[in-house]
């Protein structure tokens, strides 16, 4: 098989990684890759937005498989595209990318449902939504404000008092910082407990579950400091256990399944669910409708399944037999990311250690925004690498990956020092779960 993989982050990465082990494939092409994608597929030159240039590459170089990392060309409806020219392809349709593009639709969906999810309500004018803020109760904050649309990760917003909620609701529904994607705002209560990534694969009817992981989102240790697309990660995490896993497959996975087929609109591809495990039971704070990153870094190495199988098991509508097989290691992920971000960031500076990882089938370094200039790897990006190792356990996990990390170097690098520490410190934790009134 031809395959072609679209996207350039360390999520696309490991994805290239897994699919170029599977005895079904001859040749991966990625669309546009990074510096590390390049020493396994061929990169071309075609941006995540330019589905027309995807369709005629496809038909051009006789793709039988292409596989959709990024949520753009999702919710722009590129597998639609696609699908009217016969050719194969991994993910949702643009109907159902809807329970990422808007944060809306797939609140009410959940409502429909009965899918657990923060109570919430829906604004559109700042008028209105200041209204709601200014009868609240100091003691019902935090509470959450998240743009409707796609926001790059950033639309997502705990505020802590009423100063705060105005300040991002000008921003969103009137200075328009995320232009249309904040013409709607959701507010909705702020969940506490730990926070968990689930996967399931679809085909629109059956699905499989791939195993638990626990992203770390803030830039600082301690969960301090603004979002990110995600600083590390790690799987499995101790957070879910057997039973829990079946409580989320029962009561938000297979209803969200089964409400997007009822309603129309099958839901193929990956579906990711970020929940807040509460004192109540397992919430959902957002659904996006891909591989998350940087989950897919520690997962996809667990999964000693063939891959390439189950991807065209779910363009075809039969993952009913579909069994996957995990290595029980745990398999931890470090970001690397240039000095600055989430905020302003340079980048051009080479990166060096990159030679320095011996373990190959224990450890490997994902790249992320990286490209090659003149024979050197330098930064191209605000997550740079994702150095990724296995272990025996949490603890031997988190040391194999540091001391990785330890050896790589490039000018104003930065990553947290705790990614795993939760995991360590369970024992410790109490989830428990606000509860807003005035909703």
């Amino acid at each position: 098989m031809n395959v072609l993989v679209i996207g350039s982050g360390g999520r696309e990465h490991a994805l290239i990684w897994k699919i170029k082990q599977s005895p079904l494939v001859k040749k991966i092409f990625c669309a546009p890759g990074n510096a590390g994608i390049a020493q396994l597929a061929e990169c071309v030159h075609i941006e995540p937005d330019q589905i027309e240039n995807f369709l005629k590459f496809a038909v051009s170089h006789r793709i039988d498989l292409t596989v959709v990392g990024p949520e753009v060309p999702l919710v722009s409806g590129i597998v639609d595209q696609f699908q009217q020219k016969k050719l194969k392809i991994f993910g949702p349709s643009k109907e159902a990318a809807r329970l990422e593009g808007s944060k809306v639709f797939a609140k009410e969906f959940m409502r429909r449902h009965s899918i657990p999810t923060a109570n919430f309500q829906v604004y559109t004018e700042m008028k209105r939504a200041m209204h709601f803020f200014k009868v609240l109760k100091k003691d019902n904050y935090p509470v959450v404000i998240k743009a409707d649309g796609l926001a790059a990760g950033k639309g997502v917003v705990i505020c802590h008092s009423l100063e705060e909620a105005q300040r991002t609701l000008e921003e969103m529904i009137e200075k328009k910082i995320f232009k249309e994607s904040g013409a709607q705002v959701v507010i909705e209560e702020c969940l506490k407990g730990e926070e968990v990534s689930i996967l399931a694969i679809s085909d629109g009817e059956d699905f499989v579950l791939l195993d638990s992981a626990q992203d770390h989102k803030r830039i600082f240790d301690d969960d301090l400091g603004p979002n990110t697309g995600g600083m590390g990660a790690y799987s499995p995490t101790p957070f879910v256990s057997k039973s829990l896993l079946r409580e989320i497959a029962s009561t938000i996975i297979e209803p969200t399944i089964t409400g997007m087929h009822e309603e129309g609109h099958p839901f193929k591809g990956v579906l990711y669910a970020g929940l807040m495990l509460t004192q109540e039971g397992p919430f959902v704070l957002e659904f996006n409708a891909r591989f998350g990153d940087p989950e897919t870094e520690v997962v996809l190495p667990r999964l000693k399944s063939d891959l390439v199988p189950v991807f065209l098991a779910s363009c075809d509508g039969d993952l009913s037999e579909v069994r996957l097989e995990w290595d029980k290691r745990v398999c931890l992920c470090v970001v690397m990311s240039s000095g600055g971000y989430p905020g302003e960031y340079e980048t051009g500076k080479e990166i060096a250690g990159l030679n320095l990882v011996e373990d190959k089938k224990n450890a490997i370094i994902f790249h992320a925004g990286t490209k090659q200039v003149d024979g050197k790897i330098v930064t191209a990006g605000g997550r740079v690498l994702g150095v990724t190792s296995l272990g025996k356990n949490i603890e031997e996990a988190i040391e194999n990956a540091y001391s990785l990390v330890d050896k790589i170097t490039f000018d104003k690098c930065f990553f947290r020092r705790d990614i795993g520490a939760k995991g360590l410190a369970k024992s410790l934790q109490k989830p428990g779960r606000s509860h807003v009134s005035n909703f």
